[in-house]
């Protein structure tokens, strides 16, 4: 029973949670850098959502900022005094605001004090200048794209901020890049040479550079709208922090007619006529129309604002504008001494690393120098201990060449006594060679001779054989008629002395051929030079060929006569 009355308490404090917790509906805020979601009370005012966004923000100069929408091609600003849903924003889910400036600082450098107030007011500037909002010069845009760099990048350092490293940041309007023919390389480098100028800013400093050149160009802080005046004529009504201005459709640079709030009494609307009373009652009353009455509505209550901030910046600060002032001075003089600080610490800094630097170069420069001495002396050691091998050498070919030259000298020598010796030589050769070629010459001759001998030998021993012939038919004859045997033994003794006596002339002749022909045989080598060794062939030739006729000749006859 406990437990069941436990649980019925629990649903009952569930359904009474579900019961209080208040409908919401989702919003989202869009800054310039960031986007935010909230869940909003549907009975919430204008001025609810606003003071949330200023809390997460953690702004407090909330009076230059509004939320902004659009609708129906038009943009408006949330009322602050009226529910979110009653007013005329756009059905969707989640509704979506911009967070933006919606009124202008006269003076920003006396007007922002808080740096998120100046952070946003920065952003908001850049983006309209880019946009071509804001018509700013070229040699002022690159300026102004320096000081940005300045605020994202912190000091220039070339060693980090290397050519390319604004490839992919928006710093100038696309106008300004299509008028001059420039790359974008060339275009970095001339922002880079204003952004190294710029050292030692901080990043609120340079967005408070940034804003104090942007507060001077014309259309900072204007809101234009388009009007005609009685006559039907086409023109710009502009309202800013300083009054009302009336422009030429086509010039918003330079006013026709302004009106400053001090010198404004009235501005009312009525329908789509919206009239400007000046202070001075005998002035001309200013009066002209707009395409709707939601534009003059939007004239009205910026007009309101702006005047209201004018009228504000004229008198005594509150105490919590005292108080914010104060606190921004402290800040900055915090901040100041902050930077003095850290600009010290970074001076030090730098100087403690350029002395390393220094240090770890002399280090670097004196290890150099020894290594390089260690190399020189290697290569000393290395150098002498070449030098004496070279010594070395040379010593042995000096060795070797006086070796070489007494050797050549020996050479010399004997070549200068082999030329004798070859001069004498050739000498006796030539006198051999003359000799040679008289014996050669007695050799045909006694060739001859023996020749004519050779064939009187021939007859000879032609005559013998028919004597033989001859003596045998005698024989026979003698044997047949029966002769004493005295008278053949006679005849045969006769015949063998003849042929002895012959023979004992061809061996003195062959004797004397063999003697010539050994002489002969001895000068062949030296003779091979010379013409005359084929001759002395055909000669040796010639005397084996009768030497052999005649032992022919001679053994022939005398097996015959046997």
């Amino acid at each position: 029973a406990a437990g069941g009355l436990a649980l019925r308490l629990k649903n009952m404090s569930i359904r009474g949670l579900k019961k209080k917790q208040p409908k919401t509906f989702k919003v989202k805020v869009i800054t310039v850098d960031a986007e935010m979601e909230f869940s909003c009370e549907m009975k919430w005012k204008g001025k609810d959502l606003f003071d949330l966004v200023c809390r997460a923000l953690g702004l407090r100069e909330t009076w230059f900022f509004g939320l902004q929408y659009t609708i129906k091609g038009m943009c408006a600003w949330l009322k602050m005094d009226k529910k979110v849903l009653d007013q005329e924003i756009p059905k969707e889910d989640p509704i979506s605001f911009h967070f933006l400036a919606k009124f202008y600082p006269e003076k920003v450098e006396e007007e922002l004090l808080q740096e998120i107030t100046q952070h946003l007011f920065f952003l908001q500037v850049k983006k309209q200048i880019l946009d071509e909002e804001i018509y700013c010069s070229p040699e002022a845009t690159v300026l102004l794209a320096s000081y940005a760099v300045q605020a994202k990048y912190g000091d220039y350092d070339p060693n980090f901020h290397e050519p390319g490293f604004l490839a992919h940041d928006e710093l100038l309007p696309k106008r300004v890049l299509r008028q001059y023919q420039l790359t974008a390389e060339m275009w970095e480098e001339k922002i880079t040479a204003w952004y190294a100028e710029h050292r030692g800013i901080a990043r609120d400093e340079a967005e408070m550079n940034y804003l104090k050149i942007a507060q001077d160009l014309e259309m900072y802080g204007v809101n234009y709208f388009p009007i005609q005046n009685k006559n039907h004529t086409d023109l710009l009504l502009g309202v800013d922090a300083k009054g009302i201005h009336i422009y030429s459709i086509n010039n918003r640079f330079s006013p026709n007619k302004s009106f400053e709030w001090s010198a404004i009494r009235n501005i009312s609307y009525s329908e789509k006529e919206l009239t400007i009373k000046p202070l001075d009652k005998k002035a001309e009353v200013f009066k002209f129309f707009s395409s709707q009455l939601k534009v003059n509505k939007l004239i009205l209550q910026l007009c309101i604002g702006n005047h209201d901030l004018f009228m504000r910046r004229r008198k005594v600060d509150s105490i919590e504008i005292q108080q914010m002032k104060a606190q921004a001075r402290e800040e900055k003089a915090r901040k100041k001494m902050e930077n003095q600080r850290l600009a010290r610490e970074k001076q030090l800094r730098e100087e403690a690393e350029r002395a390393k630097e220094e240090l770890e170069r002399r280090l670097f420069q004196l290890e150099d120098e020894a290594r390089q001495a260690n190399e020189a002396l290697l290569r000393s050691q290395e150098a002498a201990e070449l030098l004496a091998e070279k010594a070395q050498i040379a010593e042995e070919e000096a060795k070797l060449l006086a070796q070489n030259a007494a050797e050549a000298e020996q050479e010399r020598q004997r070549l200068e006594i082999t030329a004798l010796k070859t001069k004498e030589e050739k000498r006796l050769m030539e006198q051999k060679m003359r000799e040679a070629e008289l014996i050669a010459v007695k050799l045909v001759k006694e060739s001859d001779r023996r020749a004519k001998e050779a064939e009187h030998l021939k007859q000879d021993l032609h005559e013998a054989r028919e004597a033989e012939r001859k003596a045998k038919q005698k024989l026979l004859d003698i044997t047949r008629l029966n002769y004493p045997v005295s008278v053949c033994s006679a005849f045969c003794l006769q015949c063998m002395d003849y042929r002895l006596d012959y023979i004992e002339k061809s061996k003195k002749f062959e004797d004397r051929l063999k003697e010539l022909k050994s002489e002969i045989h001895a000068l062949k080598l030296e003779e091979k030079q010379s013409g005359l060794y084929c001759h002395w062939n055909e000669v040796l030739g010639s005397l084996d060929r009768s030497l052999g006729n005649v032992c022919t000749l001679n053994t022939g006859f005398i097996i015959r006569v046997i």
